[in-house]
C-alpha cells in the first residue's frame, strides 16, 4: 500500500509541473514598492507563468513572452533580470516625468501584469497578457494582449499564417456581425461605440469554440466599455482557414 501511495505522489508532482496542454511551466511573481520622491510610490506587480523547459521551443515561446509583457526592445535575459530592467526603466521614466509634476504629492504610479497560458486550439496555444497602469488623473488603463504559438516550433503566429489570402473583407463581415453580442443586449453601450465598422487588429485567442479578438479601451469604443471581446465560431471561420 505504502509503495502504491508513493507512486501516487511522485505522479502527482510531476503533473503538477504541467498545464492541461502538456507544456512544462514556471510563474515568477513579484509584488514591490519603489519608494520615489517626497512619499510618491511605484507599485509594480508581476505574475508571469512561463514555459521553463529547455527546448528551443519554450526558449522561443520564452522570448516572446518576455518580450511583449515587458515591453522588450532587445532580447530578453532571464525572467529574474528581464523584470528587474523593466522595474528600473519604470523608475527612470518616474523621474523623467516627475520634473512636470507639481511639487505637491504625493503622486502613486502602480503597473500590474498577469500572464497565463489558455487553452488554445489544435496546433496552436493561447497566452493572455493583462495590464493595467496608472499614471495619475482620474484613472488608470487596463489592457489585454493575446499571444498565439504553434505548439511544436514555439514559433509566434499572426493572422496571416492561419487565413487565406484576401481574407481580410470577409473576417471584418463576421466581426461586425457578431460585435453586437459582446453586449449582451445592451443597446446603450453598443451605440456608444466610436467605430462599428470594425477590422480585425491581430489581437486574437483561438479556443475550443472560436477566435476571439480583443479591442482595447478607446479601440473602437469609449474606456467605460474596458477590453472589447469580439468572438467568432470556428464553422464560420472554416472557410477562411487555410
Amino acid at each position: 500500500m505504502k509503495f502504491y501511495l508513493k507512486i501516487l505522489v511522485l505522479f502527482l508532482a510531476a503533473a503538477s509541473l504541467f498545464t492541461a496542454c502538456g507544456l512544462r511551466t514556471d510563474t515568477f511573481n513579484d509584488d514591490t514598492k519603489i519608494p520615489l520622491r517626497e512619499g510618491d510610490t511605484l507599485s509594480v506587480q508581476i505574475s508571469l507563468e512561463y514555459p521553463s523547459g529547455s527546448k528551443a521551443a519554450d526558449s522561443l515561446m520564452r522570448k516572446s513572452i518576455l518580450t511583449a509583457a515587458f515591453d522588450m526592445e532587445e532580447d530578453p535575459t532571464t525572467v529574474e533580470e528581464t523584470a528587474s530592467k523593466y522595474e528600473s526603466n519604470l523608475e527612470d521614466a518616474y523621474f523623467t516625468e516627475a520634473q512636470d509634476l507639481p511639487v505637491e504629492g504625493p503622486f502613486s504610479w502602480d503597473d500590474f501584469i498577469n500572464g497565463y497560458f489558455t487553452d488554445g486550439y489544435k496546433n496552436l496555444r493561447s497566452y493572455i497578457i493583462e495590464y493595467y497602469s496608472y499614471r495619475g488623473g482620474a484613472h488608470g488603463v487596463n489592457t489585454l494582449t493575446a499571444l498565439v504559438f504553434d505548439k511544436k516550433s514555439g514559433e509566434q503566429i499572426q493572422e496571416k499564417d492561419i487565413f487565406v489570402d484576401n481574407y481580410s473583407l470577409s473576417l471584418s463581415s463576421l466581426l461586425q456581425k457578431h460585435l453586437p453580442e459582446a453586449f449582451d443586449g445592451n443597446e446603450e453601450e453598443y451605440d456608444s461605440l466610436f467605430i462599428t465598422d470594425i477590422v480585425s487588429n491581430g489581437n486574437f485567442e483561438p479556443g475550443k469554440t472560436g477566435i476571439t479578438w480583443y479591442y482595447q479601451p478607446y479601440e473602437i469604443g469609449p474606456y467605460s466599455l474596458g477590453v472589447i471581446p469580439v468572438s467568432v465560431p470556428w464553422n464560420e471561420l472554416k472557410p477562411l482557414l487555410r
